[in-house]
């Protein structure tokens, strides 16, 4: 059976804009040797699967520096540490992004986006009757483009390659779900 390891220190190491880096050294229950592990600290992140009347998913062409590509994906970002509930950064980031707004927003899932490395989780949030509300507003690190593709098309757009970014996948995984428990 696995058990926790002992946490036997923890150091900050490093302090970013948007994440920290920590050294913990741990005792392995199983040998008792001490290791060091190094976990990035970050707050956690949303993403929106959002939805016109027209069944349309509101999706964004956004260059990624950590693959230096252009990638295809859905809206999200940190949540702000002012804010209470996930859903209010879903709201804001879908504006700031997209110039959309919803009627709607449902909680349809959450995962870890990698739990070997990193402290945070990932919300995931429908849309729904998400409508054009504005101009974008872009902070000055964001390149951002907008396209509506037919719901119809997303597992197309992922078995071909065009939709990467795991965490979208995972997103159309759990808007997957919620239409099945419907």
């Amino acid at each position: 059976m696995v058990e926790d390891w002992e946490k036997l220190d923890s150091e900050e190491i490093a302090n970013y804009r948007i994440f920290k880096m920590r050294k913990d050294v741990r005792r392995s229950p199983r040998t008792g040797n001490e290791h060091s592990f190094f976990v990035l600290e970050s707050p956690d992140w949303v993403n929106v699967v959002a939805l016109t009347a027209e069944n349309q998913v509101v999706l964004i062409h956004q260059f990624r520096h950590g693959t230096a590509e252009i990638t295809l994906e859905i809206p999200g970002g940190m949540v702000d540490p002012h804010e209470n509930d996930p859903a209010e950064a879903i709201r804001r980031e879908l504006l700031e992004e997209t110039g959309y707004a919803a009627e709607e927003i449902i909680h349809i899932g959450t995962v870890a986006p990698n739990p070997a490395f990193l402290n945070n989780r990932c919300h995931t949030y429908l849309a729904l009757n998400a409508r054009w509300q504005q101009e974008p507003q872009f902070d000055g690190a964001e390149d951002i483009a907008v396209e509506l593709v037919p719901i119809a098309e997303i597992a197309g757009l992922i078995g071909n390659g065009r939709i990467t970014h795991a965490l979208v996948v995972a997103a159309f995984y759990h808007y997957d779900n919620y239409l099945k428990s419907k």
